[in-house]
């Protein structure tokens, strides 16, 4: 149905059994060759049975040991040298900014000057040199890599120049203070860094590291380097990665990705056992829960509703990161300005915030003198901070001058904390700098819940009695819980729970870390996408949505309905004139190649370069010469001795004739008109036999399936074999886009099924399947109408008759 057969099967069998078995025979005399050849070496120079022996071992490496192993070891030390690095950057500069801090506690204003212009300085610095070097690497970097692992090639967004514009400015907005996270933005800098170390692999080795299908595996592991490095969570960051960045995910790919980032975050917690930051590898934000008792059955509604509100808490913070860049986008006279002077908006936040968490100032309510990791440590301890809410009793050891304060007590820093560090963050990750959001989010949840679990505290003094024995409420498991429960909700992922244990070291409070987990995906998914679904949405970026669950109307829709039918394509007669106005009017990546224009039965797709390579090898610089020799010595002159070939230097101008020149050029244009009218020769151009293909009937959820499973961007409509349109992901994605409104409401799609309306199509765009369903169901409808006839007819003699025999006589 969708080809032709040239040849029987038994009889191509036989021919390309012969042919392999020839190529075997060649195969092997090609190898006794080599060996001879190798023999002579070895008599001939001492030193070349060194050379034969390196090259017999780096082949035996890149056969026995395996490319992947190979590539897998040195990403994942690339990348803990990138992260230990960084992460000692940060510390360096964030050290820098509080030593200048205590440096000026003479001088009130001067400590505000400082602990505003630092951060201020460093903030500028990176949004400029992100913006000059790279632009590709402002933002986290998930939604883009999820965007590259779907099948869209974005432009120059795997470069050695977006790779240190993002780790540089990564480094300089981090190392300001400002609440950002490093985790999406590691994703992105392990892609690239596993895209470089492939082209070098490749010039290096070459073989399977050329492979465009090898690479994006690749790439799926690197997003699990990404996260396995930053927080030293290789489980947790495998899942997470495939969480957020794959819509179906490849099983072969899954111990690559646990590989890679097992030996990325051991590599990454050596080095701080080297640097002497550690004694032994341990968990990052270590906690001393008990393990005996470490939670109360009865405490188990008290996660639940942790869980449930920070659903709500992490659907709000999607909403108003979104809802802050929208306006700004609408209000045409900010964009304007923000468009031309693009450092003042990311100065003016850096600004704002630091004002607010001057410590001497409003900072002194909120903890605002801690770094992240300070206030994580502080927030996963093991011990009550304040018993009945009373400050004075305040009882923790490092950083107790942070959240003890004279005239309030520990909630209200809490709340304050919580408030102000909310949409601050919302505001501060929308800034044109290398960015994430899973830390803040992260920080903000453990701060509800240390919140939630001091109140539990406070009103259960004692603890809660079990078995006579009392065991005293541990507000740091409910700052787990809310860490983890608050930044699944914002990213829609599961694998936060997983990710909290690895940083903690314990996992004593799983069940009510999954409770929580679950309650608040279960919320946040009700209200608003993930955040990284969010900013591809904003940003607009050729990202496939989701089905959505219960919405049945899409299985009505087929590919019909939404398909293409105006395809541009070339024939086996096509001229090179044909070729040369395809390539002029359009910009499609492919082209369609049919049989001909009677049959349009379709045979493959040819990408545009190829074709451009046909055309400019066809009227390219060799043959034009060549045209004019041949003219020459037709009509014995010299013009192209004058000229010059390609093989000798060109004359000097004195010795060429304008004449010749002048003579020539009518002679090159009229030459070009003759080979553009000359037929394609297409045994030299690769062509792809097999371009997927879909029917016409096809359903849009089949289709949607299909297109995320096996990462498509285009698919030809074929119907018995004859090309008939084309679907891509623009027309798909507005299909799903039109299902469904905004606030969820079922409507029925614009492009809707012409069979469910009533409607049928003009006779131009009825195919051959379309006729015969269509007399089908006209014969059917006739049929039915000439059968109700019948009845009404038969029915009417019945009561005629019945009439006549009860009539008077």
């Amino acid at each position: 149905m969708y080809g032709r057969y040239t040849q029987e099967l038994g009889v191509y069998a036989k021919e390309e059994a012969a042919r392999l078995r020839d190529g075997g025979g060649l195969r092997r005399s090609a190898n006794a060759r080599s060996r001879s050849a190798e023999l002579l070496e070895y008599e001939k120079d001492p030193c070349a049975k060194c050379h034969v022996c390196t090259s017999r071992c780096q082949k035996f490496l890149i056969s026995r040991v395996g490319e992947d192993w190979i590539f897998l070891i040195l990403l994942g030390l690339v990348m803990a040298l990138v992260s230990w690095v960084m992460d000692y950057a940060i510390a360096f500069c964030q050290q820098a900014q509080k030593w200048m801090y205590g440096g000026l506690d003479s001088n009130m204003l001067l400590q505000y000057l400082a602990w505003v212009t630092y951060p201020v300085v460093l903030i500028t610095f990176s949004a400029g040199f992100t913006q000059i070097l790279a632009p590709q690497a402002v933002g986290s970097g998930i939604p883009e890599m999820k965007t590259i692992l779907r099948g869209v090639v974005l432009k120059e967004y795997l470069t050695f120049k977006t790779f240190v514009a993002k780790v540089i400015g990564l480094t300089c907005a981090l190392g300001s203070g400002m609440p950002l996270g490093k985790e999406g933005p590691f994703v992105h800098v392990a892609s690239l860094c596993a895209a470089l170390l492939s082209k070098f692999m490749a010039a290096l080795f070459g073989g399977i590291y050329m492979n465009e299908l090898r690479n994006t595996e690749m790439l799926s592991a690197a997003c699990a380097v990404g996260v396995g490095c930053c927080f030293a969570a290789p489980i947790g960051g495998v899942l997470f990665s495939i969480e957020v960045t794959s819509t179906f995910f490849a099983v072969r790919n899954y111990w690559r990705g646990f590989f890679a980032a097992t030996f990325s975050a051991f590599i990454f917690r050596v080095l701080a056992v080297w640097n002497q930051d550690e004694e032994t590898i341990t968990a990052l934000f270590k906690t001393r829960f008990r393990l005996d008792f470490p939670f109360d059955l009865q405490e188990l509604p008290a996660f639940a509703i942790l869980g449930i509100a920070c659903g709500f808490g992490g659907a709000l913070f999607v909403y108003l990161n979104r809802l802050i860049v929208e306006c700004m986008r609408k209000q045409k006279t900010i964009n304007k300005f923000l468009l031309r002077k693009r450092l003042v908006f990311p100065a003016m936040v850096t600004l704002i915030i630091s004002t607010l968490t001057f410590p001497p100032g409003f900072g002194q309510f909120m903890a605002g003198q801690l770094t992240q990791h300070e206030s994580l440590v502080a927030l996963f301890d093991n011990r009550t901070w304040c018993r009945q809410g009373v400050a004075e009793e305040f009882d923790y050891i490092s950083h107790s001058h942070a959240w003890k304060h004279p005239q309030i007590n520990v909630f209200i820093t809490l709340i304050l904390f919580i408030v102000m560090k909310f949409w601050m963050s919302a505001v501060a990750t929308t800034m044109p700098v290398p960015c994430g959001a899973f830390m803040p989010v992260f920080l903000i949840g453990a701060a509800f819940g240390r919140l939630v679990g001091e109140t539990m505290a406070a009103m259960f003094p004692d603890g809660i009695h079990a078995d006579g024995s009392v065991y005293p409420i541990v507000p740091g498991g409910y700052a787990v819980v809310g860490a983890a429960a608050l930044s699944g909700a914002v990213t829609h992922t599961v694998s936060t729970a997983v990710i909290v244990f690895e940083l903690t070291g314990q996992i004593s409070h799983i069940l009510p870390v999954m409770i929580a987990v679950i309650l608040a995906n279960a919320v946040a998914q009700s209200l608003q996408p993930s955040l990284y679904d969010s900013i591809i949405r904003i940003k607009k970026l050729p990202y496939l949505p989701e089905l959505g669950m219960g919405h049945h109307e899409k299985y009505n829709i087929r590919v019909e309905d939404i398909m293409v039918r105006d395809v541009r394509f070339i024939t086996l007669s096509s001229s090179y004139r044909d070729l040369q106005e395809v390539l002029m009017t359009g910009q499609l990546k492919t082209l369609a190649l049919v049989e001909s224009t009677d049959s349009m039965i379709l045979l493959g797709s040819i990408e545009r370069s190829q074709l451009q390579s046909l055309l400019s090898l066809h009227l390219g610089p060799t043959r034009r010469l060549d045209h004019l020799r041949r003219h020459a010595q037709d009509n014995g002159t010299h013009t192209l001795g004058s000229m010059g070939t390609m093989d000798s230097p060109p004359s000097p101008p004195s010795e060429v004739s304008l004449t010749h020149i002048s003579d020539s050029l009518p002679q090159i244009a009229e030459w070009e008109e003759q080979q553009l009218d000359e037929p394609v020769d297409f045994n030299n151009c690769k062509i792809d036999p097999a371009p997927f293909q879909l029917v016409e009937r096809t359903s849009l959820h089949k289709t949607h399936t299909i297109f995320s499973l096996l990462g498509l961007d285009h698919a030809y409509v074929t119907s018995t074999g004859r090309l008939v349109g084309v679907v891509s992901l623009r027309e798909l994605r507005k299909a799903i886009e039109g299902s469904v409104t905004v606030t969820g409401v079922k409507v029925r799609p614009p492009l809707a099924s012409f069979r469910d309306s009533g409607n049928t199509t003009s006779v131009s765009e009825v195919t051959e399947l379309h006729k015969l369903w269509n007399r089908h169901r006209v014969n059917v409808w006739v049929c039915v109408y000439v059968h109700f006839v019948f009845v009404c007819m038969w029915v009417h003699e019945c009561v005629t008759c019945q009439n006549l025999a009860h009539a008077p006589i």
